[in-house]
């Protein structure tokens, strides 16, 4: 009878063990989805920025963000040029009246044509998305500065890089640690959600 009593205890408390394990996964994967929420709708467009420098791996590490992105086909077409020389993001930013001319450091979205023709830009997209919830997640500043479809702002850039004929440019990210307190804009509206139930 003892050895039915503890056997049964012993089931007693694994059932309460497994049971406190489960719900101590749930609450991390909870917390982890509030995070991530929490920064997709914190995100915002940052134009002015402080002179505090970024690190190098922390720039390498939104970069890896942007890699990260989906990819149709597992093509991966994106190439990525980090800026940091203040001369070059000035005249650059001047041309494109951007505020790359203030930024800390920049990355520059390219696509290869000759990897994926028609639908580069919606890889590259995806990756300059990452590249800018990445930079929220870590206090960095950052604002996508269209260059494609526009081709006078990408004539300039091609100018400035002499990038060969198959790279295209998407967009530019400036990035430093904001100057003052951007709020995000909330976006959310109803009437943009359809139902197929008519």
């Amino acid at each position: 009878m003892n050895i039915i009593k503890t056997s049964l205890l012993s089931l007693l408390v694994l059932s309460i063990t497994s049971c406190k394990e489960v719900q101590k996964q749930d609450q991390s994967a909870d917390s982890k989805n509030q995070t991530a929420m929490e920064n997709i709708f914190s995100r915002k467009s940052v134009r002015r920025y402080s002179d505090k420098e970024i690190a190098a791996a922390d720039v390498e590490k939104i970069v890896k963000a942007g890699m990260a992105a989906p990819t149709g086909k597992d093509k991966r077409p994106w190439h990525f040029i980090v800026l940091s020389d203040k001369a070059i993001m000035q005249s650059l930013g001047g041309k494109l009246k951007s505020p790359l001319k203030l930024a800390n450091k920049a990355i520059v979205v390219c696509g290869d044509t000759s990897l994926s023709d028609s639908t580069w830009y919606l890889d590259c997209s995806a990756a300059t998305e990452n590249i800018l919830l990445a930079a929220e997640s870590m206090g960095i500043g950052a604002v996508w500065t269209a260059v494609y479809p526009y081709e006078e702002r990408a004539k300039i850039v091609d100018d400035a890089f002499k990038l060969p004929k198959n790279i295209k440019v998407l967009a530019i990210v400036p990035l430093g640690y904001p100057l003052g307190e951007d709020k995000p804009k909330d976006k959310f509206d109803r009437t943009r959600i359809h139902s197929n139930k008519w």
